[in-house]
């Protein structure tokens, strides 16, 4: 992707200190999505890495990444699945439970989203410690697919979230 159009994408991320809480420099996207020339651009170069890996299903998690997985899935041709927090889903589902700094979080997706021997794309806005996309990756292995990669609009290296992801091929657009 050009630099300047990187640059563009990168500018169009607003900074909110201290969202949700003191300490924390929040990457708000808000005025990406709203932008008719950026955003096109960006789900082109998010979905380009895996154009060729044989993509059946996209998982995009609640909620910002079903902003971004709906239009990759479309730009893959590929199936969306929805991942959810606990109890949002109507239908038998299967779950994955993760850290959070003050506790845990549980995820989940419909028993039949995945069949065996799908190949998954996942993607969300953000990998900082990289415990919702694990827990992503844990439900795709869960219903037997592979977890062929991991696209993600934003990436904190300095939290070392791609620990969590093993063997997952990670694109990140941007890295902050």
């Amino acid at each position: 992707m050009k630099d300047e159009i990187l640059k563009k994408i990168s500018a169009a991320v607003r900074d909110i200190p201290d969202f949700p809480k003191k300490g924390i420099l929040f990457k708000d996207i808000m005025p990406l999505l709203g932008d008719a020339e950026l955003f096109p651009e960006v789900i082109k170069a998010m979905a380009a890495p895996f154009r060729n890996a044989g993509i059946t299903k996209v998982l995009g998690s609640e909620s910002r990444g079903f902003l971004l997985a709906a239009p990759i899935a479309m730009e893959l041709k590929a199936g969306l699945v929805p991942v959810r927090k606990k109890g949002k889903l109507p239908y038998k589902t299967v779950s994955a439970s993760y850290a959070l700094e003050y506790g845990t979080d549980t995820l989940e997706i419909h028993e039949d989203a995945i069949k065996p021997g799908e190949k998954v794309l996942i993607v969300d806005d953000v990998l900082a410690t990289g415990g919702t996309a694990a827990a992503m990756k844990e439900l795709v292995e869960k219903l037997g697919g592979s977890a062929v990669g991991v696209s993600m609009l934003i990436e904190l290296p300095v939290l070392n979230g791609k620990e969590k992801l093993g063997d997952s091929r990670l694109f990140s657009l941007l890295k902050y």
